[in-house]
């Protein structure tokens, strides 16, 4: 990959960048919070439905769910007694794409 000459002559602003983008990917980076997303992905759930269609237990998704809204990568939505969460971050979206290309797409092993 090519880096523009001019991206690279600022460094202290590409230094605040890069430790913005690692909170952010540690954030993403535990295989029960990458599957969360991937439910999510699919558009709003409820937590409930999370904790079935992934297998994690609830006291475990809470702990997830409360990592990824912490982070900004989630947002929450309530109805009456009901937590309804989505992707709120719009590079999730994207990134979950190509991760879904290079490591599920076609992958059967």
């Amino acid at each position: 990959m090519n880096l523009p000459p001019d991206l690279l002559s600022d460094l202290d602003a590409m230094a605040a960048s890069a430790g913005r983008a690692s909170g952010f990917l540690k954030g993403l980076a535990n295989p029960q919070r990458l599957l969360v997303l991937c439910c999510l992905a699919q558009g709003e759930r409820h937590v409930g439905a999370l904790v079935q269609a992934t297998g994690i237990g609830q006291t475990s998704m809470s702990q997830h769910l409360a990592r990824l809204r912490a982070e900004g990568i989630v947002a929450v939505r309530r109805d009456h007694r009901t937590l309804y969460y989505r992707i709120a971050h719009p590079a999730v979206a994207e990134i979950m794409q190509v991760l879904y290309r290079h490591f599920c797409e076609g992958k059967s092993e």
